[in-house]
């Protein structure tokens, strides 16, 4: 890494290679891990906030990996579940970077699980979106490249973390004019 004389932080050459932007599916990172009896809840299910740590791991090994450095999750919205996690099963956390903006990126997860003993259709039992933002060894933010979603999936992805990130900033203006409103 190159150091920035303006802010003492690492420039973070685009992954292209060859000078392009890097692209969405060049972010992509799936995680794998077998869940155990010690992971559950006492329903005899996989509990939540294990399913959620694995999506969190995802994220920002996929962010670090892209803003080439370290990253923090600054929020994380829509965690959807769909169907219970079970002892045995096999949970694959499939991660990649949606958006970037200047020192953030939004991280899209999609879980699947599969029995660990038998050769089945892959079942989507949650989804999430994670808003990752790259920092310097001083805990502040830094810069990250540019995204180029290059296909009809990426630029819907793209759009549509646009759409969260909007409705991220409404929300945040809208409580805290209510907080400061007599």
């Amino acid at each position: 890494m190159v150091a920035s004389a303006a802010q003492g932080e690492p420039k973070v050459p685009p992954t292209g290679g060859d000078g392009s932007l890097p692209t969405p599916s060049q972010t992509r990172l799936t995680l794998a891990h077998i869940m155990s009896s010690h992971d559950t809840n006492l329903m005899g299910t996989v509990h939540g906030g294990v399913v959620m740590k694995l999506v969190d791991d995802a994220a920002g090994t996929v962010a670090a990996r892209y803003s080439q450095g370290p990253a923090v999750t600054a929020s994380m919205d829509e965690m959807v579940f769909l169907a219970p996690v079970r002892v045995g099963d096999v949970i694959t956390v499939e991660a990649q970077v949606n958006w970037a903006g200047r020192s953030s990126m939004e991280v899209g997860c999609r879980v699947q699980t599969t029995r660990w003993d038998q050769l089945s259709e892959p079942v989507h039992v949650a989804s999430a979106y994670l808003v990752m933002v790259a920092v310097n060894t001083d805990g502040g933010p830094r810069t990250v490249p540019q995204l180029d979603p290059q296909t009809p999936d990426e630029r819907r992805r793209n759009r549509e973390a646009l759409i969260r990130r909007e409705s991220r900033l409404t929300r945040r203006q809208a409580i805290h004019e209510s907080r400061h409103t007599r």
